[in-house]
């Protein structure tokens, strides 16, 4: 009978049944259904299962099996493993790839080197003309444990008339070699229901027939003393047990060694789930093993931050594209090109991973610029500085303009840090409890025997992650800090020496553009401005008179009598904008024209703020226009605020905020949330219904376990006697 699925028949030896008993193992679970005698039956429970498995996965062929449990005082302990058939095209209705599905799944099956191969082919299919003999020899090269077995031999037997045909035929003509002889076996024509002797006796009468048939009908007969022990099933039979004695008697003491290994172990496994079934009323064992537990899983923490190997990277690590994705943050905020890290292919854990998602986020926030600002926001601050009569001028406008795009722009890749920081710290429980599992069998030692207990680990993990939430939330707190001190309008950082060089140049001097009068806020910030020129000359000031010296700005301003100040007149929208209030462009400065008179307004340094340079306005317009420098100066600022964030602020922040505590706070933290409670609450972990019925079930199941390899053990060792 064909199948679409493999068939695993575990034949095994039961000295009561004196009738075959056959049971299946249901589709799902590991049980066995109820025995089933009649052998149309078992026939018909294939066929029907193979049907329906295979309707309910929609596929022509399935490599789960069907398994079959065969207990009969008439035979071995063996496996047997039908296989389906080789086609060579697919049945109408199915996929194309059947055959290649079917000759894969026979492949796998049959690569393990512990089992013998046997190999079944008509005898109406010739040697020179087997396709699938080329399969069998990609899996047993030298037919070392291959037997090859010639079907419906009797339907071949009219075309011999002479000896050297026969011995031809039974040679194989040289395609399977010297030392490898096929078997030729018939079965009986009557397919009735019959006894298992009957059938016994109609086997032994088609090879009485076989033989008679080569000696008499044959000129010449055949090579009895080469072929004769290959030729009918009885042959095969011997063969099978004979083989079969052999192996048992090369495996039994290896065989014998595992069962008593196996018998003890179990034995020790299930004294252990034992000794934690009565432990669970006794607290002070259980406070010692799970601190033991926490203490493990810490130490294995800090190892894993320090450098690690084990467990073995390739398995447990991640790349950078596999941690975004499994942390679902995704990319970096505000960055839209491709942040492609040093290793970012390799798989890392632990302070690795750490230290490349640091490299990462450095990456990320130096490729981002200081945004395109409006003219109207650069206005709006440049003005307002002007009209408070601070004179704050272009700088002041441009660290403002910094100060904003920084906290704008760089507070969400700081939070993005401490969140891809968070998930590496939280990947590291798994592989802490990994490594605790792989040190403790090494080593044969158990740090706090806490298998079983559901309601303790996940008290444990969640008091790690929680831990590790806190920290990040901390550090976010932490870096923001750091944000909002560079970015305050107290902080020097836009003022530096190094923020400046782009702006002046001198020797160990900072140039940064002195406070204007209130007339400094009427810049032209237009795109019209930069190509208009004053028309007007005759107001420009001698040279010696554009700047003041530092001591006489006190007497400067007592220069100006009431009598020489005008007020403008408010300006009309449809007013010019190079006139509004009276201001014009000047070639090299700037004019201001107050009714009739006019008075070129002076730029002076403050003698008290230490800066020994000044830029005047007009130098500022050869080079473009107002917006075009301020816009510069602000790109400058941003460059030196993300400069001191990334150099010398959070890298040392994000360290000591996530790392030192792992390495320093964490046993204590975990100790506190799982152990600083009283008994009842401490025994919610454990007497929870989960950890004490899972116990129960693996103490039955390790039961059951030990009864069947102790009958295992025993059985085998009265076969040994006897072999």
């Amino acid at each position: 009978m064909g199948t679409r699925r493999p068939l695993v028949l575990q034949m095994v030896h039961d000295p009561s049944a004196l009738e075959p008993r056959c049971r299946f193992q249901d589709e799902d679970s590991e049980a066995y259904g109820s025995p089933v005698v009649a052998a149309t039956t078992v026939a018909d429970l294939i066929r029907s299962r193979t049907e329906a498995h295979l309707k309910k996965i929609h596929a022509a062929v399935s490599s789960k099996p069907i398994v079959m449990r065969a207990e009969y005082a008439h035979c071995p302990n063996l496996t047997i493993i039908d296989t389906p058939g080789f086609v060579l095209k697919a049945k109408k209705g199915e996929p194309e790839n059947t055959p290649d599905e079917i000759l894969s799944m026979v492949k796998s099956l049959a690569s393990p080197p512990h089992r013998l191969l046997m190999f079944l082919q008509q005898s109406s299919v010739e040697w020179c003309s087997s396709l699938w003999l080329d399969s069998i020899r990609e899996i047993d090269p030298t037919f070392k444990r291959t037997i090859v077995v010639v079907s419906k031999f009797d339907n071949r037997l009219k075309e011999f008339g002479e000896r050297w045909e026969v011995d031809r035929y039974f040679s194989a003509s040289g395609y399977l070699g010297e030392n490898t002889h096929p078997f030729f076996v018939a079965l009986p024509k009557d397919r009735g229901l019959v006894s298992n002797e009957e059938f016994r006796r109609q086997i032994s009468q088609v090879d009485v027939e076989i033989l008679r048939h080569l000696r008499e009908s044959v000129k010449g007969g055949f090579n009895e003393e080469k072929f004769g022990p290959y030729v009918g099933f009885g042959c095969l039979r011997e063969f099978l047990e004979g083989e079969l004695q052999k192996r048992y008697k090369e495996a039994a003491p290896a065989t014998l060694a595992l069962l008593e290994q196996r018998c003890s172990e179990v034995s020790a496994e299930l004294g252990r789930v034992e000794s934690k079934l009565q432990a669970t009323s006794d607290v002070a064992h259980l406070r010692r093993s799970a601190m033991l537990h926490a203490a493990s899983i810490c130490s294995h923490v800090g190892a894993l931050i320090d450098g690690a190997a084990d467990p073995a990277p390739e398995q447990w690590g991640k790349s950078t594209d596999e941690e975004q994705l499994e942390s679902g943050i995704g990319g970096w905020p505000g960055v839209t090109s491709s942040i492609k890290p040093p290793n970012c292919n390799l798989k890392l854990y632990g302070g690795a991973a750490f230290e490349r998602v640091m490299h990462e986020f450095c990456c990320a926030t130096y490729s981002i610029a200081c945004p395109q600002v409006s003219r109207e926001k650069v206005a709006n601050i440049l003005l307002a500085h002007a009209g408070r009569g601070a004179g704050g001028g272009m700088v002041e406008a441009a660290a403002e303009i910094a100060r904003a795009a920084a906290r704008a722009w760089l507070a969400p890749i700081l939070d993005t840090a401490c969140d891809r920081l968070a998930f590496v710290l939280r990947s590291l429980f798994d592989l802490a409890m990994e490594r605790g599992r792989s040190h403790d069998s090494d080593y044969q030692q158990k740090s706090g025997d806490m298998v079983g207990f559901i309601g303790f680990h996940a008290a444990l993990r969640r008091s790690y992650n929680s831990f590790v939430n806190g920290l990040s939330k901390h550090c976010k707190q932490l870096v923001r800090h750091h944000l909002d001190s560079v970015t305050s309008q107290y902080s020097q950082v836009c003022y530096e020496p190094d923020c400046g060089a782009g702006i002046d140049s001198g020797s160990n001097a900072f140039y940064r553009y002195n406070q204007l009068q209130s007339i400094s806020y009427f810049l032209d910030l237009s795109d019209s401005g930069r190509d208009q020129e004053a028309a007007e000359q005759e107001n420009k000031p001698p040279k010696e008179q554009q700047e003041t010296t530092p001591g006489k700005r006190a007497e400067s301003r007592e220069a100006l009598k009431e009598s020489q100040l005008t007020v403008p007149e408010t300006p009309s929208p449809d007013q010019p904008s190079d006139t509004v209030l009276g201001v014009r462009k000047k070639e090299n400065g700037y004019g201001v024209e107050m009714g009739g008179r006019k008075r070129q307004a002076r730029v002076v340094t403050g003698g008290g703020r230490g800066y020994d340079g000044v830029r005047s306005l007009g130098d500022l317009r050869k080079s473009g226009s107002s917006y075009a420098d301020i816009c510069s100066l602000a790109a400058q600022h941003f460059s030196r605020i993300r400069e001191v964030l990334i150099e010398r602020s959070v890298p040392s922040a994000l360290n000591s905020g996530f790392l030192t505590p792992c390495r320093e706070r964490l046993v204590v933290a975990l100790g506190l949330d799982l152990f600083a409670v009283d008994d009842d609450k401490f025994m919610d972990m454990f007497v929870a219904p989960g950890a004490v019925d899972v116990l129960q079930s693996e103490r039955q199941s390790l039961q059951k376990r030990e009864k069947i390899l102790q009958s295992c053990l025993n059985e085998f060792k009265n076969i040994a006697r006897s072999l």
